[in-house]
């Protein structure tokens, strides 16, 4: 029987030989199914880890967690059997926020950080949220809020049986991002790359740019063509982006930067177009 722990990991064969595990975090509604393609696209020395939030796919007889803190606190454990090799994180929206988080606490229980955080599509999370609030609107506004976002399909939207489905997770998802409250603590040493789409009006390059001041190390910002979901639009040009940024890193040197004490020169960003 597939325990909880196990349960937070879609069905991945992890290669024995592969030098780094890259730890892929949805965007709200998203499931590990997004990442599906990206097992089969790197190198063989990267495995790649789609996270499994409840309430979805394979734990879809789970109820959705609804706030963050509660996900971090049950994903951390979960991942301690996967701590034995350098390890990156990608995640896109609600993603990249939860895997921010996971990070934060990763290194405050095990002292343990990625090699590499590639947030993807995400404000920095200190700053003060200013979408609209959805997780308790009436069902009707909340579908068409979900039309105006383009992110659900529409033939999914006019499928009322499927829609009281899924709309408890993505409640759910949205409560996590409309709660959040970044707590204020020390940047973290590892370093990072922000990924944004040029026409992903919710989220601005300035915004992006603010990162940096989450890390002490180098912080890179790539532009995309595309809107908030480029990660589908450009999905090749965003695998090859990510694939190149962890085959330019150096895990272990990484994995022995992350053990140091923190370095209090902020380095300034750099702003490339992908």
């Amino acid at each position: 029987m597939t325990t909880r722990s196990q349960s937070w990991f879609a069905k991945t064969e992890v290669q024995p030989t592969a030098k780094l595990q890259l730890f892929c975090f949805p965007y709200a509604g998203g499931g590990a199914y997004i990442f599906n393609s990206w097992k089969s696209r790197f190198a063989p020395d990267i495995t790649v880890l789609p996270i499994q939030l409840p309430g979805r796919e394979s734990r879809s007889t789970e109820a959705p967690m609804d706030t963050l803190q509660d996900i971090v606190q049950s994903l951390v454990p979960a991942m301690a059997p996967y701590m034995h090799k350098p390890f990156a994180f990608f995640g896109h929206s609600m993603g990249a926020l939860i895997a921010f988080e996971t990070a934060r606490q990763l290194y405050s229980k095990t002292g343990k950080l990625p090699v590499h955080i590639i947030i993807s599509g995400k404000s920095a999370p200190h700053l003060p949220y200013s979408k609209k609030r959805l997780h308790d609107l009436a069902d009707d506004s909340f579908t068409e809020e979900l039309r105006l976002m383009q992110g659900t399909p529409e033939e999914v939207l006019q499928n009322a049986e499927l829609m009281q489905i899924i709309m408890p997770r993505l409640r759910a998802d949205f409560k996590v991002c409309e709660t959040y409250v970044y707590q204020p603590g020390n940047p973290l040493v590892c370093p990072m790359t922000v990924l944004g789409g040029m026409k992903d009006f919710e989220v601005s390059t300035d915004s992006l740019h603010a990162w940096q001041q989450h890390t002490t190390s180098p912080m890179d910002v790539r532009m995309f063509e595309g809107n908030h979901f480029f990660i589908h639009e450009q999905e090749q040009e965003v695998m090859s982006a990510v694939e190149n940024i962890l085959s330019a890193s150096s895990p272990m040197a990484h994995a022995a930067a992350a053990h140091t004490a923190y370095n209090t020169s902020t380095p300034q960003p750099r702003f490339r177009q992908s």
